[in-house]
């Protein structure tokens, strides 16, 4: 399964509706992944820029992205962001693919 690095800010409407009634969205959101075939793998409040920093597997770019199209459409997140993430080892793989690619860049 892909990776993905989830950031997420909640609307004001959303972190009021928190406040009144708290919940542990997490367990609602899971289901949410599941049903497409996926899982979350942690996920924290954070301070800052996100609300939301998550990490999760989903089997495909596709799925990653209707999820992402699906939160974003309930109207309580003013930014998602879902990142594709790689391991280390398939990075590596990826700078020896660039050293063979032999790109030339403008100018030189």
């Amino acid at each position: 399964m892909a990776k993905y690095l989830v950031l997420g800010s909640y609307t004001s409407a959303a972190w009021a509706a928190q406040v009144k009634d708290p919940q542990n969205r997490l367990e609602t959101v899971s289901q949410v992944f599941e049903r497409l075939g996926g899982s979350v793998e942690s996920a924290y409040l954070a301070f800052g820029d996100h609300d939301i920093v998550g990490i999760a597997d989903m089997p495909d770019n596709i799925s990653a992205a209707a999820i992402s199209m699906a939160i974003t459409a309930g109207g309580a997140f003013h930014s998602l962001k879902t990142v594709p993430l790689m391991s280390f080892e398939d990075g590596v793989k990826a700078l020896k693919k660039a050293g063979e690619a032999s790109y030339t860049p403008p100018g030189t």
